[in-house]
């Protein structure tokens, strides 16, 4: 069975213990939410202890625990320290007839003592609850198995928060980033050492899939990373920051508005940037922004979608060296009109770098297609772009949702190695184990030429291709990489493409029209001014 598959049928037996909090109290979402993500949290936080701690054991040290080494110790493991009282097991123990509220508010509390990341972040109301129903929801989520997957605390958290809206009768609305994807950008990106930022970060899992790239490469990701995010609801901050401390990381979590609020004082500060930003809003107060030329240096786009007023944040947040990746929604890169403009500056910067265009379903709750971008400030060879279609690249895990083995992830990643002049790095590959590998996505089928050993980059008909800048003009400044890469023999253009092409050809339309009555407006306004002259 998949990682996903499991993790699909433990969010549903979690979801169902936590609802009896919802059949049984009468209490909202917004009440019960925080303290079930609160246990499992805590029932996480002491699964990565005890891996740190065998870490530890194998390694011959002989610590005492409490002392200061040992803490310090676990959090070089890539763990939270979970002292005594703060044990999950132990409340596991506790006699039912007792006071099981105090005792986890108690255990909350101890956690964050020994934690100044995540000060004032769990949830401490367990009191309201009977003690049936806490100790119900103790055993049930003592059964969790974490062992499936990097992020799966991050997963169970945005699953849960679409569950609570559901019952709220909101529709859900949010959606997490699937790990392959996030792990993707890593690979591409490469976060050996430096700052991360994300402005949309969310539970923080861009900056658990970097930890685990340094940490596999045999790295101390609290050495290595420094994590700037922020978020516009402060109950996702503290996810964040819980999320980040149990995987042993410090962060800048802040609470804010990305459009207009500039915590960090982001422009040239970082590294890297990932994110997965929220897709086509509108309504965004442009005329707040226009004077911020640090962080929109190419200007407002004229229609009323986000999309470009992000791409520029990452653009503008990377150092001379940075490189940024990021989801976006396809119809960004064919926009028209100013959008075309804005993103004609960005591709004659040079930074542009790489273009994925990803197959539909990887979403849990949507089924939209998306692109992955990639900017390099410092990258050799400005003049070119490399394109790489992989929509036909996917494992079909259920009927509505993709992902990707670790072989193919691995092979897209090298492609982009390739191109880079770099080495194949098979490190994902060697430390993630799949049922679904059976060789075909083998780096060397595709880029060894004939009577070689080495695998070197070429553009294959189908999947990829560099292109220069004058192509891409040629081309009307499209990033769409199935413009670029062809369709292999026995292919046929994706629907993708035409609904790409009918969504451009549509917004270009209304910019249109509203140009035109504008004119109209403009040539009626001459026209009276001229007949009052005459008389």
């Amino acid at each position: 069975m998949s990682d996903f598959k499991k993790i699909e049928e433990l969010e549903k037996r979690l979801w169902s213990a936590a609802d009896e909090l919802r059949a049984n109290t009468g209490l909202t979402s917004q009440e019960y939410s925080r303290p079930v993500l609160g246990l499992i949290f805590l029932r996480y936080a002491e699964y990565r202890y005890e891996l740190a701690e065998a870490k530890l054991a194998k390694k011959a040290t002989k610590r005492r625990r409490g002392s200061a080494n040992m803490k310090a110790s676990i959090q070089a493991e890539g763990a939270m320290y979970v002292p005594e009282g703060a044990l999950f097991s132990n409340l596991l123990e506790l006699p039912e007839d007792g006071n099981l509220g105090k005792a986890i508010n108690d255990a909350m509390k101890a956690l964050e003592a020994e934690n100044e990341a995540i000060k004032d972040a769990l949830p401490k109301t367990y009191t309201r609850f009977s003690n049936d129903i806490l100790a119900s929801l103790l055993k049930n989520f003592s059964n969790i198995q974490f062992d499936i997957g990097s992020d799966v605390f991050g997963r169970i958290y945005e699953y849960f928060l679409t569950e609570f809206a559901r019952s709220e009768g909101q529709g859900g609305g949010e959606f997490f980033t699937p790990s392959t994807l996030v792990r993707l950008i890593a690979e591409v990106i490469e976060p050996y050492h430096g700052k991360v930022y994300d402005p949309a970060c969310g539970s923080g899992g861009m900056f658990v899939q970097s930890a685990n790239f340094v940490e596999e490469h045999n790295k101390v990701p609290s050495d290595e990373l420094s994590v700037f995010g922020q978020e516009k609801t402060g109950d996702t901050v503290r996810l964040a920051k819980m999320n980040l401390a149990v995987h042993g990381l410090q962060g800048d979590i802040r609470e804010g508005n990305s459009y207009y609020e500039d915590i960090h004082h982001c422009a040239g500060q970082f590294d890297f940037v990932m994110a997965n930003p929220p897709f086509n809003v509108d309504a965004i107060q442009k005329d707040r922004l226009e004077d911020d030329k640090a962080r929109f240096p190419f200007g407002m786009p004229r229609t009323d979608n986000g999309n470009y007023l992000w791409i520029q944040q990452f653009y503008s947040a990377l150092n001379d060296k940075g490189r940024a990746g990021f989801v976006m929604a396809n119809s960004a890169s064919d926009a028209r009109s100013s959008e075309m403009e804005i993103r004609k500056q960005i591709i004659q910067s040079g930074a542009v770098d790489v273009m994925i265009a990803i197959s539909s379903n990887f979403f849990y709750t949507v089924t939209l297609p998306c692109t992955l971008w990639f900017f390099d400030k410092n990258k050799k060879d400005k003049d070119k772009v490399l394109f790489i279609d992989a929509r036909h690249i996917f494992r079909q895990v259920t009927r509505a949702v993709r992902d990707y083995t670790s072989e193919q992830l691995n092979f897209i990643a090298n492609i982009v190695r390739l191109y880079r002049g770099e080495e194949v790095d098979n490190t994902f590959l060697e430390h993630h184990e799949d049922d679904g590998n059976d060789g075909s996505w083998d780096i060397k089928k595709c880029f060894v030429e004939e009577g070689k050993r080495k695998p070197k980059y070429q553009d294959v008909l189908g999947l990829c291709k560099i292109a220069t800048i004058e192509e891409i003009e040629e081309q009307g400044w499209s990033l769409n990489p199935g413009r670029y890469v062809g369709v292999a023999s026995g292919e046929d253009e994706h629907d993708e493409d035409f609904a790409i092409k009918l969504e451009a050809l549509q917004e270009e339309l209304e910019v249109m029209n509203l140009e035109a009555h504008e004119l109209e407006q403009s040539i009626s306004v001459n026209v009276a001014r001229m007949l009052e002259d005459a008389l």
